[in-house]
This record gives C-alpha cells, structure tokens and sequence, in this order.
C-alpha cells in the first residue's frame, strides 16, 4: 500500500479521517488561505470539483495561516467563509501548518515526494499536489498555477 494512504488528517469538526478512503481516486491536495491574493482560486478549484469528482477526483483542501496571517480564523469560521463566498463542495479540511517542525506529517511527506523550485518548503499558499490512483505524487504546482489550467494533467491520471 503507497504511504499516502496512511495517513489521517481532520475534518473541520476535528474528526479523524483516513486518506485511504480515497484509494483508487486521483487527488488534488492544496493549502488553502482565505485572505490571500490567491484566494479566487477556490473558485477554480470548484470547477474541477464540479467536472471531474464523477470521475474519480479529490480535492482536498487544508487552511493554513504560515505565510502573513493570512487564514487567522478558526475551522468554522474558515468553512463559513468557503461557503458563503465559494459554495465548496469538495472538503475543506482542520487548519495545518505545512512547513517548519510542526508540519502536518501529509505535508512531509508530500514535500519530500515533489520539491518545489526553491527546494521542499511550500512557498506559500495554493501549492498544489497531484497524486494518481495508486497513491503517487505525480506533479507539484506553484501557488500562481490556476486550477484551470490543470485540467490535461487530471484527465491524464483519471
């Protein structure tokens, strides 16, 4: 079994879930923040959601407030403001960090599978990654790569 499905992250209730529940599926992980200037892209991203979930996408989205404060809220008010703004319907995970020692163990391991152009730190806030079926990480993208303009790289793996 590929390690990413060992995994648990939280829900925005603070309920455990296992990524294994995503055996078989493409997934599209992302770190999330609601007061950046790459905020708009949750709405790109609910494309995908609304195109390709039938078809065996995840996307899984995880708040995150390491870079300039930029998702202060707490995980209802974060999911309050996803909804009323976006109308997501794809999960929006427990805030995480993504860098330093209290790194969620996912992000770990995601950046060690893909690093980035300044090396494994997630660069700020709508890094993406993209795992196959069979559990792996296949691309990594930059926060300024619109969700939209993925769309070969997804059709590719579903």
């Amino acid at each position: 079994m590929k390690e990413i499905y060992n995994f648990k992250v939280n829900n925005s209730k603070g309920e455990e879930v296992e990524l294994s529940t995503n055996k078989g599926k493409v997934m599209l992980i992302v770190n999330t923040a609601s007061k950046c200037g790459f905020t708009y892209q949750y709405e790109g991203l609910q494309d995908l959601h609304d195109l390709y979930n039938k078809e065996g996408l995840e996307i899984l989205a995880f708040p995150c407030n390491q870079f300039k404060n930029q998702e202060s809220g707490t995980d209802k008010e974060i999911q309050s403001f996803c909804q009323l703004n976006y109308g997501l319907k794809f999960p929006v995970y427990s805030k995480i960090d993504v860098n330093g020692d209290d790194a969620h163990p996912l992000y770990k391991y995601l950046k060690k599978q893909k690093k980035g152009l300044l090396g494994s730190n997630i660069k700020w806030n709508f890094t993406k990654f993209l795992i196959d079926k069979e559990g792996n990480v296949v691309k990594r993208f930059g926060p300024t790569i619109k969700p939209e303009s993925m769309k070969e790289d997804i059709k590719k793996l579903l």
